[in-house]
């Protein structure tokens, strides 16, 4: 009797932690908070209000390069039967400037698919300078029959790009991941024995 009554006690006192922990865990937020707007350390939470020696409107984004423009074209190739193409073939983008277009695909086969997208860059100098925040090409992707879908990919172009580029062409090739598409071929290697 004693052994369980001592358990009983125990329990309890684990429960009474546990439910000050998690009241110590919601009290963080408000208390964060108002650190915060107490030391100044964290503009964030000041939320709606104005931020003390700010103007009223909002800075300009100084990282666009709006003195030069660069066309971005949209190329789209398949390795398979389903139909992938840009929604606009071209446009034109200052450096640091955030774009999105949109790519369109339709599985016209009447089997599920697995697909992904490959992208590739010209001139290849570009490539290191062309940065993708959002793009179907970092996962893959799975389609029924007849299935259409539009997918974004949303970029920015670092204005340290070469002076001398004026135009970029974005390329995507979209194959079937575990289909049909037989794989590379293999080049033989021979070995000739000694003497031979």
């Amino acid at each position: 009797m004693g052994l369980k009554r001592e358990n009983f006690r125990m329990v309890g006192k684990l429960g009474v932690i546990v439910v000050g922990m998690f009241a110590f865990g919601y009290a963080l937020v408000p208390i964060y908070k108002a650190i915060c707007e107490v030391t100044g350390i964290n503009i964030l939470a000041l939320g709606d209000r104005q931020i003390p020696g700010a103007t009223s409107k909002l800075a300009a984004n100084t990282q666009v390069d709006t003195g030069r423009s660069i066309t971005v074209e949209f190329d789209a190739n398949v390795r398979g039967p389903w139909l992938f193409k840009p929604a606009t073939r071209s446009i034109q983008v200052h450096p640091g400037e955030l774009v999105t277009v949109m790519y369109e695909f339709q599985n016209v086969q009447n089997r599920t698919m697995s697909a992904q997208a490959i992208p590739s860059y010209a001139p290849m100098q570009a490539g290191a300078h062309f940065n993708k925040l959002e793009c179907f090409c970092f996962t893959q992707y799975t389609l029924a029959p007849g299935e259409k879908k539009q997918w974004p990919v949303a970029f920015v172009i670092d204005p340290k790009l070469s002076k001398d580029v004026t135009t970029i062409t974005l390329s995507y090739t979209f194959f079937e991941v575990g289909g049909k598409t037989p794989p590379a071929p293999v080049a033989a290697v021979s070995v000739r024995e000694p003497g031979a």
